[in-house]
């Protein structure tokens, strides 16, 4: 699924935060790069960027690459079917990261077209420069694994010559838009300080619009007739953080749906959630329609197992194994399924077409579901947020449970005061077990379309103890101090489908060892792996395993007559993520609860005994808990750890704990037993 209403209204400067997939903001980054320089013209820049050449600028501290001066965005609105847009913008450059804003990319398709477009540069010194449309480079996206095969969207891409630090670029360009849904989304707050923003929208007589103001306070317009403007100045900027919210849910944004007069419209408007849903259904109606071919499917299957669950069960592994992920998406196509019969034929659709070969074949056996539309990035979407056709960008499916059927392996479920259990599903992730969600739709509000039209639901969290590595060592440390021995990983959860996502296109049998690689060397110096392999990596619903044998020389280290013994051997739970001069702005996010544990045992060398043993570790927070003990029987030195994250976000308040937390893991992790002779040598 294409968030359409997202990707063709917002303009992407090379480092502003995407709203789309990441695959397509590499291509943009790519873009940035590669891209050629344009051919300049001596050309006057227009009054408004003049305008505010010399004007104070925000206030922004040395390590700000440039300051948005002035944004305008013009909104006017014709018809039901056809809207005028003009966006302006001009930037000062401050330093050289600050070039980038000197690229402009434009997104197109039938349904948008681009009307005018032009790119001025203001020197410090020297003539004003000037890009028209024609210089602009037009390109398509790439077609990366994972994203759409075919899309109706492109870009022009405009470069401004002379985007230099002390010198101004700005651009000016028009679109006009077949809309969806009467909707837009005004963000007036970016990576760089803002001076100043505006935002006018014109309607015609008689129409009515709707605002919903997030992260910031509401702002009231000024009226003038039929057109509203609003205006913001002096706007902080928001600097990327690791680990924090995803940009919708933190930047300053309007949100404007706007309605014709006397309620027409009706499949372009809609004011709620339940109306959202409504839109959906009706977009998406006739499309689960069975073929006989499906029908015949579906009977196979059912046929083939003896309970219902089975059959759903069935029908669940046979669109995650036999329906590719493909998206052909033209138009209306990012919102509107394929018809089942298309998807089922050619044996590939994007998410909301799984989704909908999925319902047909569960109705053939007898079984409801329902569309459930949803973010990926858990918390772009809250019961706050105005129903907007952007807040969206992929679709699973609500598997209505037969009433009475308690199997403890359905943890993704939701008791709904009307339909009874709904089970979770997505179909286009092939290596989640059904039953379960991954974390990144845990916690996560989606719009659930049912007969009744949309509502917003939370979608349950699953405990940590179903997402994490329990690693386990049997070791010895040689006399010359070199530690041999055997490991064994087991990986449950979002831990094991996302190891299985990694390795799936991976040719060589032994390359599947590189994540085992990569983690020995950020635990130790040296080391050999002397063999590996990998168990469960197609059967999804056992846990993925890696069993690897490693040679570690010279782990142990002198000192005197002592030698120095790190009982954590591998694996690193500590994190430097708050170990920044400037203070957090944000939240931490987590991926979703989970639950790692280690037990190493090490066989000390003969001759040695223990003198010291590092002290316990026990940090409990409401957001985590970590415990570590290490001891010592005969000749054997044993460490075991747990490692639970509990909550999914940590909210400001709480950072120097989690602070405090990822020290005494680090300071754990760093720590030594001492071993001396043994009495009488």
């Amino acid at each position: 699924m294409t968030n359409k209403s997202c990707c063709n209204q917002r303009v992407e400067k090379c480092d502003s935060p995407a709203l789309v997939s990441h695959a397509l903001w590499v291509v943009l980054v790519l873009t940035c790069v590669l891209v050629l320089p344009a051919r300049a013209f001596a050309g006057d820049a227009p009054a408004w960027m003049h305008a505010v050449a010399n004007v104070p600028l925000p206030a922004h501290d040395e390590k700000t690459n440039a300051v948005l001066l002035y944004s305008e965005q013009i909104v006017s609105v014709q018809s039901e079917s056809k809207i005028k847009t003009v966006v302006r913008e001009a930037y000062k450059i401050l330093r050289p990261d600050g070039r980038d804003y000197g690229t402009l990319i434009v997104p197109f398709h039938p349904g948008l077209k681009i009307t005018n477009l032009h790119g001025w540069s203001i020197p410090a010194q020297g003539k004003d420069y000037e890009v028209k449309e024609k210089e602009a480079m037009e390109v398509a996206l790439g077609k990366i694994e994972g994203s759409e095969l075919v899309d109706d969207t492109k870009d022009k891409v405009l470069r401004i010559p002379a985007a230099d630090p002390g010198n101004i670029v700005g651009y000016e360009y028009e679109q006009d838009e077949q809309p969806y849904a009467l909707q837009d989304v005004w963000e007036f707050q970016e990576t760089v300080p803002v001076r100043e923003a505006h935002y006018t929208l014109q309607l015609p007589p008689g129409w009515e619009f709707k605002t919903t103001f997030l992260n910031t306070a509401e702002i009231k317009p000024t009226q003038s007739g039929n057109q509203w403007q609003w205006s913001v100045s002096d706007v902080k900027a928001l600097k990327p953080e690791e680990q924090m919210p995803p940009w919708r849910g933190v930047v300053g944004q309007m949100i404007v749906s706007y309605f014709p007069s006397g309620g027409s419209a009706p499949g372009k408007t809609f004011s709620n959630w339940q109306q959202m849903g409504s839109w959906y259904a009706d977009l998406a109606r006739g499309r689960n329609e069975a073929s006989p071919e499906i029908k015949q499917k579906a009977g196979s299957i059912a046929s083939a197992a003896s309970a219902p669950l089975d059959r759903v069960r069935a029908i669940a592994e046979f669109m995650q194994k036999d329906i590719r992920y493909v998206a052909i998406e033209l138009g209306i196509g990012g919102w509107q399924p394929h018809p089942a019969t298309e998807v089922f034929d050619h044996r590939y659709g994007d998410c909301k077409d799984k989704a909908t070969l999925m319902g047909a074949m569960l109705r053939e056996v007898g079984v409801d579901s329902y569309y459930v539309v949803i973010n990926t990035e858990r918390g772009s979407v809250t019961p706050e947020v105005q129903a907007y056709l952007g807040a969206f960008d992929h679709v699973i499916i609500a598997i209505r449970l037969a009433p009475g059927l308690n199997d403890p392996s359905l943890v993704a479920t939701l008791r709904h005061p009307k339909f009874g259990n709904l089970l979770f599903f997505d179909p286009t992730n092939e290596f989640v077990p059904f039953g379960e969600i991954g974390g990144y739709l845990q916690d996560n509000y989606g719009l659930l379309v049912t007969p009744d039209g949309g509502e917003l639901v939370k979608l349950p969290r699953q405990p940590g103890k179903m997402n994490g590595i329990n690693r386990t060592a049997k070791l010895t440390l040689t006399s010359g101090r070199a530690l041999t021995g055997d490991f064994e990983e087991t990986r449950i959860g979002d831990r094991a489908w996302s190891q299985r996502e990694a390795l799936r296109s991976v040719a060589k049998e032994e390359d599947r060892i590189k994540p085992i690689e990569t983690l020995l060397a950020r635990s130790l110096p040296a080391y050999q792996i002397t063999k590996a392999s990998v168990a469960n990596f197609q059967q999804t619903s056992e846990p993925f395993q890696y069993r690897y044998s490693i040679v570690a020389p010279d782990y142990a280290k002198s000192a005197g007559g002592l030698l120095l013994v790190r009982p954590r051997v591998i694996g690193n739970k500590s994190s430097a993520l708050l170990e920044t001069k400037e203070p957090r702005q944000f939240p931490v996010e987590f991926e979703g609860p989970s639950l790692d544990v280690d037990t190493f045992e090490i066989t000390l060398p003969p001759g040695y005994e223990v003198e010291d043993l590092p002290p316990p570790v026990n940090a409990d927070y409401s957001f985590g808990s970590y415990h570590s003990k290490t001891e010592a029987s005969g000749n054997v030195l044993r460490y075991t750890r747990s490692y639970e994250i509990k909550e999914l976000s940590v909210p400001l308040s709480k950072v120097d704990d989690l602070k405090k937390f990822y020290r005494m893991i680090a300071s754990d992790e760093r720590n030594t037993a001492v071993l001396k002779p043994a009495a009488g040598r």
